[in-house]
């Protein structure tokens, strides 16, 4: 049986039209194989499916910049002069805008300052009292977080020189016997509390603890 005819028009059925344009889209791109191989033709096929997708086909004996240029050749169409001249309007702006805050950064430097009224100078002495002010703000903020940063370490430091205290005081109390001269040795304990460093040099520089096994006495030698 033959093909019956199709009414050309738009396949409303999202997946249906999908189908179609995949599978006419391969057959285009064979029937420009076969062009390009029995022929020797140069050919180009540029699509965009209706969900944006880009499909293009290119003859293996031409590059894509190739086959631009010999469409303006025979055409006599220049494709890029626009683009050119649009790509030399933005140099020119952007060139203007270096020109511009390179003034304004010798200006703030304390140069070419003979050519500014007084209202340029005003409005010149406005933004850099706002630059003061930016700068201030970030440099609190920097000093802030350091701050908070080194708190932190100093409160962990705190909690770990408590643990070691009580870790110490703990062993103490574990041994037999008892200590002598308690209001020294609470002095002692005070210093340690305050200053890990200080508790330190206490046991470097004080008599060290004796135990005496035949009394079961911890003594101060």
């Amino acid at each position: 049986m033959g093909r019956g005819k199709i009414e050309i028009k738009k396949i409303e059925n999202a997946t249906n039209r999908q189908v179609t344009y995949s599978k006419r889209r391969n057959g285009l791109f064979k029937k420009a194989e076969e062009l390009t191989v029995l022929c020797d033709a140069k050919v180009s096929l540029i699509m965009f499916s209706s969900t944006g997708k880009f499909h293009e086909f290119l003859s293996p004996n031409i590059t894509t910049k190739g086959f631009f240029d010999l469409y303006q050749k025979t055409s006599g169409i220049d494709l890029w002069n626009s683009h050119y001249e649009r790509m030399q309007e933005n140099y020119r702006r952007l060139k203007e805008i270096n020109k511009k805050l390179r003034r304004e950064i010798r200006q703030r430097m304390g140069g070419d300052l003979n050519e500014l009224n007084i209202k340029e100078l005003q409005a010149l002495e406005s933004k850099m009292d706002s630059a003061l002010l930016t700068i201030r703000e970030r440099k609190y903020h920097v000093i802030k977080g350091q701050t908070d940063k080194h708190k932190k370490k100093v409160r962990n430091l705190e909690e770990r020189h408590a643990n070691l205290v009580l870790d110490l005081e703990a062993k103490l109390d574990r041994q037999d016997g008892t200590v002598e001269n308690g209001g020294y040795y609470e002095s002692a304990m005070g210093v340690a509390a305050n200053n890990l460093y200080g508790l330190r040099l206490y046991q470097n520089q004080q008599p060290q603890l004796i135990v005496q096994h035949g009394t079961n006495d911890l003594r101060l030698a």
